[in-house]
């Protein structure tokens, strides 16, 4: 029997070379789709600029009326199926019933796992927090209009990759008509996530990520407390994505506790969600809040982190 060989120098040095240089192509090829379809910055801004010319869209008014008008005919642009789903609140005021709709964007309706993308998309009636004019006009730009011009830029290249689960934009109405701190919060997401309990729908949500100030010039994305206590996987999942991605906007620790429309996605429907908030957002309530306080560059960096991530996630498989 003939001997067997040690492998030479040569071909020792070749096979370490082959596996070093696998382990640096594996994860360029895995973010191939990143690289390819990449979210154009001047054209989400252009839609957070038309969302705004409409004025404040504070949930039942004209102006949140142009804003679905808006929505429903660009989405129909792109074959998407789209749901209304409606229903009345008691205006916190005077008590009178105020319309609210959540739109409801499919992407490939067919697919009985689905990801959740979501955003509130009415506007508070009042700048609270502002101090020379609390009861002055709130454009919302990142509070309320981000996530849309997001969403309709997003619009643009799902058709281009391949998502793991089925895709649904939901935007939420009635997130702050609050007139005061007493005032009921998140009418539209804790409707939604009522109904999805109650009524089991035959697709099911794997997961979901909330949008909620994505916008701002110095975008800074920390971790928030009740999406890390609730969500966990999901969380550090898109993270995950972004660190990988080398996207500095990420940062991977968490700072803020934020009582958003996550939760009752996450106590009611128990569908784990996190939230993308920047809420060291300086014109917060504000009448500053507008288009100048603002980036498409922050828009095009979320909704690319977002776009390989849909690619990628896998969540309690």
């Amino acid at each position: 029997m003939p001997s067997l060989k040690a492998p030479s120098d040569r071909v020792t040095t070749f096979v370490v070379s082959l596996v070093v240089l696998l382990a640096v192509m594996l994860p360029a090829t895995s973010f191939a789709q990143q690289l390819n379809v990449t979210c154009d910055a001047g054209r989400a801004f252009g839609y957070l600029e038309q969302v705004c010319r409409i004025g404040p869209r504070i949930s039942g008014s004209d102006g949140m009326l142009k804003q679905q008008q808006l929505i429903i005919e660009h989405f129909q642009k792109f074959g998407c199926e789209i749901r209304a789903q409606s229903f009345d609140a008691a205006h916190p005021v005077n008590g009178q019933p105020v319309r609210m709709t959540n739109l409801i964007v499919s992407w490939n309706p067919r697919a009985k796992d689905r990801v959740l993308l979501c955003c509130h998309y009415d506007t508070r009636p009042y700048p609270d927090r502002d101090f020379f004019r609390p009861r002055g006009t709130f454009i919302g730009a990142n509070d309320g209009g981000s996530g849309v011009a997001l969403f309709m830029e997003l619009a643009h290249h799902l058709r281009q990759i391949q998502p793991t689960y089925g895709v649904d934009f939901v935007f939420f109405d009635g997130e702050e008509l609050v007139y005061s701190d007493r005032d009921k919060y998140f009418l539209g997401s804790e409707y939604f996530a009522t109904w999805y309990r109650d009524h089991p729908p035959e697709y099911r949500y794997v997961c979901g990520v909330l949008l909620d100030m994505v916008g701002g010039r110095r975008l800074k994305l920390y971790q928030e407390r009740n999406s890390v206590k609730l969500a966990r996987e999901v969380t550090q999942s898109v993270w995950d994505t972004a660190k990988r991605m080398r996207i500095r906007e990420f940062i991977d620790r968490v700072k803020h506790e934020v009582r958003d429309d996550h939760l009752p996605l996450n106590q009611i429907a128990r569908i784990p969600t996190c939230d993308l908030i920047d809420f060291d957002y300086s014109a917060w309530h504000t009448t500053k809040d507008l288009p100048s306080a603002c980036s498409g560059e922050s828009l095009a960096t979320v909704g690319n982190v977002l776009l390989q991530w849909l690619t990628e996630v896998r969540i309690g498989e």
